[in-house]
């Protein structure tokens, strides 16, 4: 019989890495402000689309040389992966390499701005224009709309 002690040993061996899931959500959050299907990103790939999924949820983890490739079809640097990553995975460690010079510092964002369903839908609407000067047109509304600093 299995003991209390090799059964949790085998729950957290199953379990996510919280750092798989915060990458895998980054690859999520760019996927859908570029208005792109799991299927799409896994064509470009040479993926299923149940393997982005999995992917994107943490089940599985990122190698390095498919987060390059995810970094190329997705363009964003790698670096943005692990962006906003909580202090408590590691994201500190960001302000100590800053603090120390081996890294530029970055402004993050204070709230979930970026993870709302309300802006990922406007910026897909948003690049589904198709005419650019309208585009320009409809930033430049925005913009005038917001309260200035």
């Amino acid at each position: 019989m299995a003991t209390e002690e090799g059964v949790d040993r085998v729950e957290r061996e199953h379990r996510p890495s919280p750092i798989d899931v915060h990458v895998g959500g980054r690859v999520r959050l760019r996927r859908t402000l570029l208005g792109m299907s799991q299927e799409k990103l896994g064509e470009a790939l040479g993926l299923t689309f149940q393997q982005v999924q999995k992917y994107e949820r943490g089940v599985n983890r990122i190698g390095a040389s498919r987060l390059f490739d995810l970094a190329r079809v997705l363009d964003v640097p790698i670096g943005f992966f692990f962006d906003d990553m909580p202090d408590a995975l590691g994201g500190g460690m960001n302000t100590m390499r800053r603090a120390i010079g081996f890294a530029e510092q970055q402004e993050g964002f204070e709230d979930d701005t970026l993870h709302r369903r309300e802006t990922l839908e406007l910026v897909r609407a948003y690049y589904r224009i198709t005419d650019s000067s309208v585009r320009k047109r409809v930033f430049e509304l925005i913009k005038s709309l917001t309260p200035t600093d």
